[in-house]
């Protein structure tokens, strides 16, 4: 019988069947211990049943992963899909630009949801547009209010597996309750195994709808930077890529140097200020992490 790794506590993995509309509770085999491999939520996976009453069962094979995520941790994983508030709270424009570049570098598209469009004006809709509409991401304006947006969302989950992130207090959790199946909202949890309806406390995935599936993360407040050298941070910025190569100096990093194509454009307004600024934080971190 084959599944998918939906959640995993304290050496359970529950494994969703879609045939069955089951969820199994199992254990993952020695041979993966010995092997040092460790079952992902996402994991695709076949599993031996042992008590069919009680749905408990073992995992006897990871199927080959597409992808693995290392934070958060998932596998096979389609894309991303960050939300943010524009409102209450404020934007942390450095915590979602280092998602950003957390997900660009794993190599996952990611779409960048923003909430709450209902307690801001035009201008400010406008000016974050601005700031974001280079940066090589789909955009989606929401409320969770009034269900603005919710169909440009369901569409772009459609037929994929996506993780959905964001930090406390922006409406993940509101979206969450659009996206899955009226009878999960009826009852406020999402399986027999669920979590309540407004708090995420642990990686988990759901199934919406055949073929498509949602990763729900807990809410962050601060994000590691992956393992990148100072001199690669560019290559992340989507907006710098058309500027590659016009620089006077080859290796050109775009903070002191002079006659500096993106600098240029920065000061033209083909670049978000706010976006180099966030380069320019992320770089200065980069160059003063201790090296082990």
């Amino acid at each position: 019988m084959q599944g998918k790794i939906i959640k995993g506590i304290a050496g359970f993995y529950y494994v969703y069947v879609e045939e069955a509309s089951n969820i199994y509770e199992c254990k993952a085999k020695g041979i993966f211990r010995n092997k040092k491999i460790k079952p992902l939520v996402g994991d695709n996976v076949e599993l031996d049943v042992v008590d069919e009453a009680n749905l408990k069962g073992n995992i006897s094979r990871i199927l080959p992963r597409k992808n693995e995520l290392i934070r958060p941790a998932f596998a096979n994983i389609d894309q991303a899909m960050v939300i943010f508030a524009v409102k209450q709270p404020d934007i942390n424009y450095n915590l979602l630009d280092r998602f950003l570049l957390m997900m660009d570098y794993q190599d996952v598209p990611t779409i960048v949801v923003f909430n709450k469009i209902d307690l801001a004006t035009a201008d400010e809709i406008e000016k974050l547009e601005e700031i974001y509409n280079k940066c090589g991401c789909k955009l989606i304006w929401m409320s969770t209010y009034d269900n603005k947006g919710i169909e440009d969302v369901l569409e772009s989950l459609k037929g994929k597996t996506t993780v959905l992130a964001g930090p406390s207090g922006v409406g993940k959790s509101s979206l969450t309750n659009l996206i899955l199946p009226k009878e999960v909202n009826e009852t406020g949890e999402v399986s027999r195994i669920g979590r309540g309806r407004h708090t995420t406390r642990h990686s988990e995935i759901f199934n919406v709808s055949d073929n498509t599936y949602i990763a729900d993360t807990p809410g962050f407040t601060s994000l590691n930077l992956p393992d990148i050298e100072k001199e690669e941070l560019r290559f992340y910025f989507e907006e710098f890529k058309e500027h590659e190569g016009n620089c006077r100096f080859n290796g050109c990093v775009h903070v002191n140097e002079p006659n500096c194509s993106v600098k240029e454009a920065l000061g033209d307004g083909q670049i978000s200020n706010r976006r180099y600024q966030s380069y320019i934080e992320i770089y200065e971190e980069l160059k003063n992490k201790k090296k082990y």
